[in-house]
């Protein structure tokens, strides 16, 4: 049978370094995407 851990001792770190690039990548991509949108009003007016 496989093992059960206590709650808190799997080591994470890899999976939170994971999503910390996961979210620096969806903070730029919204920032580039409102950026290009603003650009975008400001060039057709």
């Amino acid at each position: 049978m496989a093992e059960h851990h206590k709650h808190g001792e799997m080591d994470v770190t890899v999976q939170e370094k994971t999503f910390d690039g996961f979210m620096k990548w969806v903070v730029r991509g919204g920032i580039i995407t409102i950026a290009v949108l603003i650009f975008m009003a400001l060039v057709n007016s």
